[in-house]
């Protein structure tokens, strides 16, 4: 069942029905997502992509809080297919989380499989995307979680609300670049646009009619869910002489804060307020590339039209001012205004004490490969050790007692300790390859030091933990100093969110309570980089209560 196009007609009906109190039963939404391929044309240039129902960006999923969401996916396509529900914490349910080889077997060419999950205790906008080779570049749509009736926003109320997608289009056949990177040994050739709502917008070439527009009417308020479904990219995102008012990050409301640009990491999603208070016109949304390391990125600005109700089409738009592609200051002190809303309806629940004390260096490195283009290949790590896929799925594995599939023995800190972001670093410190993760007792409380080093290169990296959401307690540039910068700290009311960005050359530490039993990938939201073998996980054991375990597997979960 695909509710898009009854979109604004379900909105006015979520309102309507907010203005009453009462007691009304979880609803179950059924979706069919058929997994096939269809031709595309961009950029004067057309070509077969991977889709959902044949749409690019793909179906949006309306649910309200509490309701029940059964997704049967089947598999049209060559590729193996999963999708990912990205945010959903799915408590005890890893089942339906989606990522391949960790919670299940892909679904096969000719296959179906339904995800069955509740959404829980959550409201906002997250987002679902395949989870699997680079299949995410075209495979992806919204989630838009409602209150629960009677609930208001804790924000004044839109007149009404638009999904934002941006994303990345390739020239060429997403897998097949892929493929020649990892034979070369080479990082794959960059994007050769950006993209809002799949279009890249009018400064393309034949991209005139591939332009998202949307219409607004003067002194009206609108809510923008906006969502970075990127493979490789931090983006800037404006609307030219518009601010912007964040009120929303993955799915988790915030202290509302006024801005020109916000910045999103590939994962993330943002929700703003925009009020058309100005001059009736045509003005650009647009999106650029944030990058403050020396890595060449697409650079290109994707743009989408701000339409006043009544102007007509011929009107020339105004494009933002976007900060430069490497304005460190900037994303900083936007990173410093997100916090939490931590009112009595939503608090922060921050852990104050800590069970586990971890410490994550990230690496990337150059191993030898005689097959590639310079005898080497790159190599991505976690505490020096490059995470291998498995060929049985982890939740699998440890559900049903498999043996040899993992080892439990993922260390705690680096077993080498180095100036982590001072000179660069061009020595192979050895790095280790394995399908190594972390075993983590029920209940207990952990803090995760996640520090960027300059081995090869310093570049920030989005890190998204499944399962669960996590409070950015703390962060900075340079090397992360135990004796004195947890007294820096934020307890009271830092943000909470399923994916954050670790600083170039610098540090983000989190704290979570692991109160969801299963296995739960952990890894950076850069394809390139979670390739390269920049990931691990959490085995979060059962507790003894009678619902703090994992549930049984669907009788249709794949096999490998």
């Amino acid at each position: 069942m695909d509710f898009s196009s009854h979109k604004s007609l379900l909105i006015i009906i979520f309102g309507v029905l907010g203005l009453f109190s009462f007691t009304v039963e979880a609803a179950t939404k059924k979706y069919q997502f058929d997994i096939q391929e269809k031709n595309v044309s961009r950029l004067c240039h057309a070509k077969p992509i991977v889709t959902v129902n044949g749409r690019f960006p793909g179906p949006t999923i309306y649910v309200r809080e509490g309701d029940r969401v059964q997704v049967n996916v089947t598999n049209h396509a060559k590729y193996n297919m999963s999708i990912h529900w990205h945010g959903i914490k799915q408590y005890r349910n890893g089942w339906a989380d989606g990522p391949a080889y960790i919670t299940q077997c892909p679904i096969q060419t000719g296959i179906s499989y339904t995800y069955d999950f509740n959404v829980t205790g959550q409201r906002g906008t997250l987002w679902w995307h395949a989870h699997i080779l680079w299949l995410r570049a075209t495979v992806y749509g919204a989630i838009v979680i409602m209150p629960k009736p009677g609930i208001p926003f804790p924000f004044p109320q839109p007149a009404r609300e638009f999904e934002i997608l941006l994303g990345e289009w390739w020239h060429n056949d997403v897998e097949a670049v892929e493929t020649q990177g990892n034979q070369m040994g080479l990082p794959p050739n960059m994007s050769d646009a950006h993209t809002i709502n799949g279009k890249p917008g009018p400064l393309f070439p034949c991209s005139e009619k591939h332009t998202y527009a949307m219409e607004v009417e003067q002194g009206k308020t609108y809510l923008l869910r906006i969502i970075n479904a990127a493979l490789d990219d931090e983006l800037f995102f404006a609307i030219a002489g518009h601010n912007l008012t964040v009120v929303e990050v993955d799915a988790v409301y915030t202290k509302p804060f006024t801005t020109q640009t916000i910045l999103i990491g590939p994962g993330q999603t943002t929700n703003v307020l925009v009020k058309a208070n100005q001059v009736a016109g045509r003005y650009f949304m647009a999106t650029r590339t944030f990058m403050d390391a020396p890595i060449p990125v697409d650079n290109k600005s994707a743009t989408a039209i701000f339409q006043y109700k009544g102007i007509p089409n011929t009107v020339l738009p105004f494009l933002p001012s976007l900060p430069a592609a490497n304005d460190t200051p900037f994303a900083l002190s936007y990173n410093n205004k997100i916090r939490s809303l931590n009112s009595p309806q939503y608090p922060a629940n921050v852990p104050l004490e800590v069970d586990r004390n971890l410490f994550y260096t990230i690496g990337l490195a150059r191993n030898s490969c005689p097959t590639c283009v310079n005898g080497t290949r790159l190599l991505a790590s976690l505490n020096n050790v490059s995470f291998v896929m498995p060929q049985t799925a982890l939740l699998q594995a440890h559900y049903f007692n498999i043996k040899g599939v993992y080892r439990t023995d993922f260390p705690d800190k680096p077993s080498t300790t180095f100036n982590y972001t001072g000179a660069p670093l061009t020595a192979n410190l050895g790095t280790l390859t394995g399908t190594r993760i972390s075993k983590v007792p029920f209940n207990s409380t952990v803090e995760l030091v996640l520090q960027d080093t300059n081995l090869l290169t310093v570049e920030s990296h989005p890190f998204h933990l499944h399962g669960y959401n996590y409070f950015v307690v703390g962060t900075g540039i340079g090397n992360f100093d135990p004796s004195k910068d947890p007294a820096k700290y934020n307890l009271v009311d830092p943000i909470e969110r399923n994916t954050v960005g670790v600083p170039t050359g610098g540090w983000t530490a989190i704290r979570f309570r692991a109160d969801n039993p299963g296995v739960w990938f952990m890894h950076c939201h850069l394809e390139l980089h979670t390739g390269w073998g920049l990931k691990t996980a959490f085995l979060v054991e059962d507790g003894p209560g009678q619902d703090q375990s994992v549930v049984p597997p669907p009788k249709d979960l794949p096999t490998c």
